[in-house]
């Protein structure tokens, strides 16, 4: 196989082991199945140990270090006991009918730690330095998802006074073509969808795009929803949808909006962000005194 990009290696080197399984040779799953089955007893071992452990050669396990875009041995074995600290994979913090709540509890935030940490090894600065660049300079923001995005899409224009300019949110598909037909030149349009393939989406964005507005992805891999965007954000998660819904994902999406909006604040300069404390101010005053 194609040597796995440096890129990829970050903190979760399991999980990159884990997604090469189908395209590795036979010895060489053989390895990444021994690894995964027992990753801290790996860690410990030595090549002629691990080599025995999964039943094949040194060079064997050599070859294998190199296919998941280790440099030897002793570098494959120190990425894996950084994956340990930093990261759980999809595999070993799955949820099953015999966990306890305790265990529920702690895998549920063992994972979406992990995951905020893969999205934040693989998410494009320049990417976001232009979404905040189109963003700084827009007349109108508008954000348009479905089901758990439109979670997101709603997330963000309540942040609206960080953006400093008028913004919406819709979920509804004919108001979705509706408002992206009126947008114009100096207009942003923002399309949320982890799968990039919500058909009322791209629609939105290709309508807008037409329109001359500036088209925003947010998504969680490369999908079709792109070819539509001006601005690709890609915020790949571990999303695990067998048991539970896409929080995953969503909460994902919402830090990346959270990093737009504060980011677009600043640049606005100060008297945007003194409008902004005073406006916060006054809310918390509000809330204290019980008047409305």
């Amino acid at each position: 196989m194609d040597q796995i990009a440096t890129t990829e290696l970050d903190d979760n080197l399991l999980e990159v082991i884990n997604r090469s399984l189908p395209t590795l040779r036979k010895s060489d799953r053989r390895v990444a199945e021994a690894v995964l089955a027992d990753p801290n007893a790996s860690v410990d071992m030595t090549l002629a140990q691990l080599a025995k452990a999964a039943g094949v050669s040194e060079p064997t396990v050599l070859r294998f270090a190199s296919a998941i875009g280790c440099d030897g041995f002793r570098d494959m074995r120190i990425k894996l006991a950084r994956s340990l600290v930093f990261a759980r994979t999809t595999s070993h913090s799955a949820i099953s009918t015999e966990d306890e709540l305790t265990s529920i509890i702690g895998k549920i935030f063992d994972f979406n730690l992990a995951n905020l940490n893969w999205v934040r090894s693989r998410l494009d600065p320049v990417a976001i330095g232009e979404g905040v660049a189109a963003m700084v300079k827009a007349s109108r923001i508008e954000f348009f998802g479905l089901g758990a995005s439109a979670i997101v899409a709603l997330d963000a224009q309540q942040k609206f006074p960080l953006f400093g300019v008028p913004c919406g949110a819709h979920s509804d598909g004919h108001q979705m073509f509706m408002v992206a037909s009126l947008l114009q030149k100096g207009d942003v349009a923002v399309g949320i969808s982890n799968r990039g393939q919500t058909r009322e989406v791209i629609q939105a964005l290709r309508f807008a795009r037409e329109k001359g507005a500036t088209t925003i992805g947010i998504t969680g891999c490369e999908s079709p929803m792109l070819r539509y965007c001006d601005i690709r954000i890609v915020a790949e998660t571990l999303e695990n949808t067998d048991l539970y819904t896409p929080t995953i994902s969503r909460l994902s999406a919402m830090v990346v909006i959270d990093i737009l909006s504060t980011a677009v604040s600043l640049a606005r300069g100060e008297g945007h962000r003194e409008r902004v404390a005073d406006m916060k101010r006054h809310l918390a005053e509000v809330r204290m005194s019980g008047h409305y």
